[in-house]
């Protein structure tokens, strides 16, 4: 049967039940327990008497205890995912509670800010930008925050590649390059090694741009609720990183004089982290939410 066919038998279906009791959803509501009591009281009391988002340090701290255990069992950093905490409060609360520098940013404004905000931070992006947009940041940053060994660019293609690279040309300036690689979720990044070897040729061919910072692998299938047919958590996290092994010993076979102990092998995601602790290919996990 054709999906068409399939689509629209089912739209069918459902139409035909849909004054079906069967459909109603279940009442399962029910009052709010002693904790969000407590909360409302407070907010009763001092609140601004508008919407708020509330947040609890206690909880807060709680988590990040987890957190930066989980990691220091395996001497991995942890890299602050920015986009879960859009708060400059926030940000410095978390950095200055887990004794990390390490941001991972999304956007060209959000770059600038750190740059300002923070002249010491080691940022990665966590996706890849428009060349425009980096042109747009480099027209913008001003301070003592040295983009050519703080921040590094995320790169998923060739293309891409020498964007940037004829970026840095026109800029007279030199790159930080992290390759985005698809380790299993399929959202993005390189999933061939015809891609990678086209993207390692140009950072080799042009040392004077271009220096190769480490590997970005974003697993957040691992840890979310997927269908138990695709394998147990553990096992996706197995086949996630041997694909980053793949990559790794691509380059390190192919580009021996790229490698170097200090690159940044970014992995993981919120729900995902706990379980890097059985392997020692990641020299990083980020965590945001």
């Amino acid at each position: 049967m054709k999906r068409r066919s399939v689509l629209a038998a089912a739209g069918v279906t459902v139409a035909a039940g849909v004054s079906g009791a069967w459909l109603r959803p279940r009442d399962n509501g029910a009052a709010y327990n002693a904790y969000f009591r407590g909360l409302n009281a407070e907010l009763q009391r001092n609140g601004p008497m508008r919407p708020v988002m509330v947040i609890d340090l206690d909880r807060v701290d709680a988590n990040l205890a987890m957190v930066t255990e989980s990691l220091a069992k395996t001497g991995k950093h942890y890299r602050i995912v920015e986009k879960s905490l859009p708060s400059m409060k926030l940000l410095d609360y978390v950095s200055a509670k887990s004794a990390s520098k390490r941001f991972m940013s999304f956007h060209q404004p959000f770059l600038n800010h750190d740059a300002r905000r923070i002249p010491d931070a080691d940022l990665l992006l966590g996706k890849p930008l428009p060349v425009n947009s980096a042109r747009e940041f480099y027209a913008r940053h001003r301070g003592p925050f040295d983009p050519s060994q703080q921040l590094q660019w995320l790169i998923d293609t060739p293309q891409r590649m020498q964007q940037y690279l004829q970026m840095a040309k026109s800029l007279g300036t030199s790159l930080l390059v992290n390759i985005e690689i698809d380790v299993g979720l399929h959202r993005g990044g390189v999933d061939s090694d015809e891609a990678l070897v086209a993207i390692l040729d140009l950072i080799a061919a042009h040392p004077q741009q271009l220096t190769f910072s480490g590997f970005m692998g974003y697993d957040a299938h691992v840890g979310a609720n997927v269908p138990g047919i695709l394998g147990s958590a553990e096992e996706l996290l197995d086949k996630a990183m041997a694909i980053y092994q793949h990559y790794v010993d691509v380059t390190q076979l192919r580009y021996p004089q790229l490698w170097r102990q200090s690159l940044t092998l970014n992995t993981g995601g919120s729900p995902s982290y706990r379980l890097h602790e059985r392997e020692s290919l990641s020299s990083e996990v980020s965590v945001g939410t």
